[in-house]
């Protein structure tokens, strides 16, 4: 059962009839003003057709249908277009504050410190004053170069240089760990 089949019966069209022979104009009105809309707030065609539908549904009901259909869809689907946009323009995405950060679940933190520590033992695994250098570097207060400098007994100047190629040997280092991908397919 549908809201075509509790409608009244009497003089007037069933409604029915009336919404087979509005099918294609209210369709292709619709889809025409969601065209047409697209610079502004998105509407969907099926959300105007539908809210068309039920202003229909709803003066068949009271006054009957209209006396020049194809106006009264056309001024209909203006009209539900007006008032999507316009509630489209009011409306502000909701914004819950409670919501947990994602970066802050159980699983990211167990993975991130798992990471930590991968590197920490890798970091020390360095031959000579690499481990000692990449270390002061990951400490927790984040030391300036002066401060490990001073710590390490060397220069400022040579911290860079020395960071850089203790970082690739750390790369080298790590790369040969992960193991290599697996030959698909033919082999030659």
């Amino acid at each position: 059962m549908t809201l075509l089949d509790l409608a009244p019966a009497g003089p007037a069209p069933a409604p029915a009839s009336v919404v087979r022979a509005l099918y294609p104009l209210v369709s292709a009105e619709a889809m025409a003003e969601a065209a047409a809309s697209l610079t502004g707030a998105a509407i969907e065609p099926a959300d105007l057709e539908q809210a068309v539908w039920l202003r229909l549904l709803e003066r068949l009901a009271g006054e009957g249908p209209p006396v020049d259909p194809a106006r009264w869809v056309r001024d209909a689907v203006r009209g539900e277009a007006r008032r999507a946009r316009r509630t489209a323009r009011h409306e502000r995405p909701y914004r819950d504050d409670s919501a947990a950060d994602p970066a802050g679940c159980p699983e990211r933190l167990a993975l991130g410190a798992d990471e930590r520590r991968a590197l920490r033992a890798a970091v020390d695994r360095l031959p000579g004053r690499c481990a000692r250098l990449l270390a002061a570097m990951l400490a927790p207060n984040d030391p300036t170069y002066r401060e490990i400098a001073g710590k390490l007994g060397m220069s400022q100047g040579s911290l860079g240089p020395i960071r850089s190629r203790c970082l690739g040997c750390l790369r080298r280092m790590l790369a040969a760990e992960v193991a290599a991908p697996e030959l698909r397919g033919k082999e030659r």
